[in-house]
């Protein structure tokens, strides 16, 4: 069977990038940057124009696209831990970098895309008819999510 990868359209050096993101995450790594085997719109022949790595155990590419698109939060990027200190660790590598944080978890980091940063305990909290409602309504008043909080909302 295919598999299906993400490709992550940088104006940016997808260099530096991978290194960001491979630093950030657990469970990543820069498995090889490709240079440009000709000059292209926005870089020249040599340049990085591809990065292989895996983010958080999954295959991702960084592309260096040039101005053409820019990320949107219409995609996002969903990082699911296990506890409240990888909820954290993950928030926090971001907007220390100058990520900006939005709302129910949602975080766009400093290259423009957005993450959610996602604590298993919520998405059983959603799963489940009895808690789905009191889960949601406290999220809906975060920016990173608390797991603590939302226990205390479903009681």
């Amino acid at each position: 069977m295919s598999d299906l990868q993400a490709c992550l359209w940088l104006d940016a050096d997808i260099a530096e990038a991978a290194r960001f993101y491979a630093s950030a995450f657990p469970n990543s790594e820069i498995r090889s940057i490709d240079p440009a085997p000709a000059d292209y719109v926005g870089g020249k022949k040599g340049d990085p124009i591809t990065v292989d790595m895996t983010i958080s155990g999954r295959s991702v590419m960084l592309l260096a696209g040039g101005e053409h698109f820019a990320p949107t939060p219409a995609s996002s990027l969903m990082l699911v831990t296990e506890d409240q200190a990888e909820t954290d660790a993950a928030w926090n590598a971001l907007l220390e970098a100058g990520g900006q944080p939005m709302a129910c978890g949602w975080i766009t980091d400093h290259y423009g895309f957005a993450w959610q940063i996602t604590p298993r305990r919520l998405l059983d909290l959603l799963g489940d008819e009895k808690t789905a409602a009191a889960a949601f309504a406290a999220m809906q008043e975060m920016a990173k999510i608390d797991i603590a909080a939302l226990d205390a909302a479903v009681g």
